[in-house]
């Protein structure tokens, strides 16, 4: 995903430019601090305490001019318009957010006005066109079965959370004003991977046919993950 979200920060903005990102939904900053190691100044929100100490600890162990690029704000994704104004950032990331958001349409709004025109929203979203992958490869043909009918799911911790269709998401872009510009699958073959596994043939090859399956049809169609980018018009 960070390499996707790359390619489109190169194609649509000048080499060099300094870009202010807005992470919605932070986490513990791994986004934040690799876009603010490559120059760009960054403002995090989060709400969970615990992230928001992990992401603070993280940033701590940074060099001087990195930490000076980056600013925390403990806050609701929903909550933009009260912290910044309209169109104060050239990128919004918003990264495995929606899921946990019942009804998103006014958080896609209000992200879609922190955007300065021309801006980029990256979107990470779980596929709910594909949610009856993951229990079919592993067996589990009633739950596969379920899956078909249903945008629910239950995550790695163990929560009850949504998934988003592209056509959905097509349609709600389109009317924010940030139409989708380009998407991409992200775990398309590894989703049922084991957590911490070394690949047989190396990390750099798995990330290579990963990267050329969430970018091809019909592989990306199928991926656990949907990585959507829209342009603020």
């Amino acid at each position: 995903m960070a390499r996707q979200l790359d390619e489109q920060i190169a194609g649509r903005f000048p080499v060099g430019q300094r870009l202010r990102v807005l992470d919605v939904g932070m986490g513990q900053g791994t986004q934040a601090l690799r876009l603010a190691r490559a120059g760009h100044q960054v403002t995090g929100i989060e709400r969970e305490p615990a992230m928001i100490a992990a992401a603070r600890e993280a940033l701590a162990g940074e060099p001087e001019g990195i930490r000076e690029r980056v600013r925390i704000v403990e806050g609701d994704g929903r909550d933009t318009g009260v912290h910044f104004l309209p169109g104060s950032f050239d990128v919004v990331l918003c990264h495995g957010v929606l899921m946990y958001v019942e009804e998103p349409d006014a958080l896609l709004a209000g992200l879609a006005r922190m955007l300065a025109p021309g801006g980029l929203l990256s979107l990470l979203v779980r596929n709910a066109d594909a949610l009856a992958m993951r229990p079919g490869l592993s067996g589990d043909w009633a739950g596969a079965m379920d899956a078909f009918d249903t945008v629910s799911y239950l995550n790695r911790l163990g929560l009850e959370v949504r998934a988003d269709r592209l056509t959905t998401l097509t349609a709600a872009l389109a009317g924010i004003g940030a139409p989708l510009h380009s998407w991409y699958g992200v775990r398309v073959f590894t989703d049922t991977a084991a957590d911490g596994t070394e690949p047989p043939d190396g990390l750099e090859t798995l990330l290579a046919v990963e990267e050329r399956a969430g970018r091809t049809d019909p592989y990306r169609a199928v991926a656990a993950l949907l990585h959507l980018c829209g342009v603020r018009g």
